[in-house]
């Protein structure tokens, strides 16, 4: 496709930023990082300037900035439900750190109410947020994925028959933060609940990108967990969120216990306050809170569909441009339309950390490489074995393999692609040039 202006305006800080590069120049730096986390929204600075001379402490205090912030953080968790389509009947929000920390806290309450469920089902393309979380406290088994690491759906169904109700949680990925591929989140949900299990999606990568709706609660396809991060919704202040049920939360032990979390309590018992009070430990990032607020206003503002269509024409005219140039080695489908704007890739002969190096210190462009906190499922991506793994487990001085990863934003131009495609055309002409040049300096 031939490119086009830039439909989104500039909203985000940072894009006219100049970086040094090798040649001791500054340019126009180029994020294509993403999927690790965005730059903020100038919306989200004007609510956290205009909001800080009224910021106080919450649900204590008498005076008038005190009664404001408690208001702003109270009407959070309606924006939040809002935003998700959350069963407001149901459904409480729990503010936390960012997704990890929700997904903690969820295994850690779920924990105190086994029974006969002890097993979780997660899957070969989480991010390690969404498999560690688990291990402490479950059985935990990984539904398989395709050669191009798409989720098998037969092989879920039939690990929860194998299971036989033993299975409490089916926990995925709305969308990978490798490859991108979006998850048919409400398809498992109706299938997890066929069996009689509960179904947690992980939107760090989904919510930024795509509508999500929870669906009302009696729905087959009704999400019962929903965690996501605002650092990577154009709100880098150190706030995440936990969409869950009440009823969950009400009977279960805190995960952290502290100030603001109970009614009344003596040396001999406790009176906890109700969910999500008595899961939100000590003094709340209130300014974090306001921030994700104007995050999501802005978010909502431009249209969550309009922001797909925008990142997915980008991410169709960079995969179309990457496939001309030669040596360039895919590691997910970029013919189908089910992801978000992420493309995993290496170039022959290049190791993942020269050709980021190269990206950045030739062209200004920031991409990251690695595993990205997903090994087993960029284990098998590249065709590493077991035995390979162990290798590494071993020789702990062995540069590590992986991928460089390019994940696009809603504030992204093709024209920024354009400067990325010329890189990579550069470098896979002169291969030998920027591999001495970069040798040694990984």
């Amino acid at each position: 496709m031939e490119p086009m202006n830039n439909p989104i305006p500039n909203l985000v800080i940072g894009t006219d930023t100049k970086v040094p590069i090798a040649n001791g120049e500054y340019v126009t730096s180029i994020n294509f990082d993403n999927a690790a986390t965005t730059p903020p929204f100038f919306s989200v600075l004007k609510e956290i300037n205009d909001f800080a001379p009224w910021y106080s402490s919450i649900h204590r205090g008498a005076g008038f900035k005190s009664k404001l912030s408690s208001d702003i953080y109270d009407h959070a968790s309606c924006v939040v439900q809002d935003f998700v389509h959350a069963d407001k009947d149901n459904d409480v929000v729990i503010f936390t750190k960012n997704a990890s920390e929700s997904i903690n806290l969820l295994s850690n309450v779920l924990s105190q109410q086994t029974e006969n469920q002890n097993v979780v089902l997660s899957t070969w393309m989480e991010h390690a947020s969404n498999d560690l979380s688990w291990r402490d406290h479950f059985i935990v088994d990984y539904i398989e994925i395709d050669p191009w690491g798409r989720l098998s759906i037969k092989d879920l169904e039939r690990k929860l028959i194998q299971y036989s109700g033993k299975v409490k949680l089916v926990t995925v990925t709305g969308a990978s933060n490798v490859t991108g591929y979006i998850n048919p989140i409400h398809e498992i949900a109706a299938i997890a609940h066929k069996y009689g299990a509960k179904i947690m999606v992980d939107g760090a990568q989904l919510v930024p990108h795509v509508l999500v709706d929870m669906m009302p609660a009696n729905s087959p396809g009704h999400l019962d967990y929903l965690a996501f991060s605002a650092h990577k919704m154009y709100a880098p202040f150190g706030i995440g969120a936990l969409v869950c049920p009440k009823t969950d939360f009400e009977k279960s032990r805190p995960f952290l216990h502290g100030g603001s979390t109970f009614r009344l309590y003596t040396h001999n018992q406790i009176e906890w306050l109700s969910p999500p009070r008595k899961n939100e430990a000590g003094t709340p990032n209130v300014m974090g809170v306001a921030a994700l607020c104007a995050a999501i206003r802005t978010l909502s503002t431009l249209g969550m569909d309009k922001i797909f269509n925008h990142e997915k024409a980008l991410y169709d005219y960079a995969a179309e441009r990457m496939h001309r140039i030669p040596g360039i080695r895919f590691y997910s489908d970029t013919s189908k339309g089910d992801t978000i704007s992420i493309i995993p890739f290496n170039m022959d002969n290049i190791s993942h950390k020269c050709m980021a190096m190269i990206l950045a210190n030739e062209s200004g462009i920031a991409a990251r490489s690695g595993f990205f906190c997903a090994h087993p499922y960029c284990q098998r991506l590249l065709g590493l074995s077991e035995i390979d793994m162990e290798y590494y487990f071993n020789h702990l001085k062995a540069p590590l393999p992986g991928m460089v990863r390019v994940s696009l934003g809603l504030y992204n131009t093709f024209d920024e692609i354009d400067k990325f495609i010329d890189t990579l055309s550069l470098v896979s002409q002169n291969q030998e040039y920027y591999i001495h040049k970069y040798s040694g300096k990984e």
